[in-house]
């Protein structure tokens, strides 16, 4: 980045930091959020600061826009994060026995944790979570297909460590 290019992206931060934190401080719940929002905003600005205009006012307005971008974020987040909380506390109110507790289950859990992460989580999701391998390529943000391939893997895996722990 040349340096004139940064000195103007310092200079339009610095004119608009106040307003922008205000207009975040005004429209979350959690102080601190408006501070994390702001440091996002900033890190956008940088990553993008060859789309800085150069007309003050326009650079409010593009400050203004990536700041609604970024809440907006946030707030889908934090939507999506009250939902699986609520969903959570539902079936553990009429599941409550659902977890791996019991002590002959160990070797399964034993298992799971060693699989290779990209494993793991897929196989944790569908088994201990409910979710089918459709879903929890969403939720993983894998292709379908993907997922069936490193489903298929993982199971393979967990025969191979499930049989070695019986011979022991």
């Amino acid at each position: 980045m040349k340096p004139e290019a940064r000195a103007e992206v310092r200079a339009c931060l610095r004119r608009n930091h106040d307003d922008l934190l205000a207009y975040f401080e005004r429209r979350v719940h959690v102080r601190e959020d408006a501070a994390d929002l702001l440091g996002e905003t900033f890190l956008q600005v940088w990553r993008r600061h060859e789309s800085l205009p150069v007309d003050p006012t326009r650079q409010r307005m593009w400050l203004f826009t990536i700041a609604a971008n970024l809440l907006a974020n946030h707030r889908r987040s934090g939507r999506r994060r009250t939902a699986l909380t609520e969903r959570l506390k539902s079936q553990m109110a009429v599941n409550p026995g659902a977890r791996l507790d019991a002590p002959e289950q160990s070797a399964v859990r034993d298992a799971v944790l060693r699989l290779h992460v990209a494993h793991r989580e897929l196989v944790m999701l569908i088994h201990w979570d409910g979710f089918t391998v459709v879903e929890a390529a969403e939720v993983l943000g894998l292709n379908p297909s993907t997922a069936r391939g490193r489903y298929a893997a993982a199971r393979q895996a967990l025969r191979e460590a499930l049989a070695d722990a019986a011979c022991t």
